[in-house]
């Protein structure tokens, strides 16, 4: 099953649906997952106490996502400002999140900045279509 053939079939999108938003929804999606999975790996390292910050953004990113893909797969009516608002939430929380997880050599923080990157990109693109 995949989000795009989910949202394209929906009676309001007709077949016709918005690629770019498609693509944000499916990262966003994939990015709740990653980020929240990465603070629970952050908070099982020696050096936990010292990552406070990080799984603080690591999880207001996992959020962000939640909103973003929960908000961006509805596609009855069309509350575009919320979308909108959506998509720079999980911008704004991803590129925080980012900004800590690159400072890690672990796997799970180097994985969680990669996820974050096309979450950021996949939703400017949709901002941008919108």
């Amino acid at each position: 099953m995949s989000i795009k053939e989910m949202i394209a079939e929906h009676p309001d999108v007709a077949g016709n649906d918005n690629e770019a938003l498609t693509q944000a929804v499916k990262h966003a999606m994939y990015g709740a997952a990653i980020t929240n999975s990465c603070a629970d790996a952050c908070l099982a390292e020696p050096d936990a106490e010292d990552r406070a910050e990080c799984i603080r953004r690591c999880l207001d990113a996992s959020d962000a996502c939640t909103a973003a893909y929960r908000i961006g797969s509805r596609r009855t009516g069309g509350n575009v400002e919320a979308i909108k608002a959506a998509l720079s939430l999980a911008i704004t929380a991803c590129e925080a999140c980012h900004a800590h997880c690159s400072k890690h050599d672990d796997a799970h923080c180097k994985r969680c900045a990669t996820m974050c990157e096309e979450v950021i990109r996949d939703c400017r693109a949709a901002l941008d279509a919108m």
